[in-house]
């Protein structure tokens, strides 16, 4: 059974799958600090300084805080700033994903448009012996 999963474990797709997961965490780290730390600082300015993270309806007559994780503590709130964040966060990872798989796709294309290289002489001779002998 140990041989079996060390078979398993190191076929290529498993490898490759593990391989994304990772990257793909790493990935998403960087697109939330992009978000968080510099898109959505820069959206605050241009609308005067307004923070969407801590835009939130209170659900209770309790909450009266004025940060969201203050009010969180607080009673019930729906927190439609940090959804907010969250979506814009997915649309930018979305979008550079669309980028980066178009950009592979044009480099498909460009390999595949390559001319095919020149079958070896004794093909290319046989080739000609072919064609002779159906002409007859």
């Amino acid at each position: 059974m140990l041989e079996e999963f060390k078979k398993f474990a190191l076929r290529g797709n498993v490898v490759d799958l593990a391989v994304g997961v990772v990257i793909g965490a790493a990935f998403g780290s960087i697109v939330a600090s992009l978000v968080g730390d510099i898109i959505m600082p820069i959206i605050g300015a241009v609308t005067g300084g307004l923070d969407f993270s801590n835009y939130f309806i209170a659900l209770s007559k309790n909450v009266d805080a004025a940060a969201y994780v203050d009010a969180k503590k607080q009673g019930a709130v729906l927190g439609y700033g940090q959804f907010l964040t969250i979506t814009i966060n997915f649309l930018i990872v979305a979008f550079v994903l669309f980028l980066v798989i178009r950009a592979m796709v044009k480099l498909q294309k460009q390999e595949e448009a390559k001319p095919p290289a020149a079958p070896p002489e004794d093909i290319k001779l046989l080739t000609e012996i072919r064609d002779l002998l159906a002409k007859r």
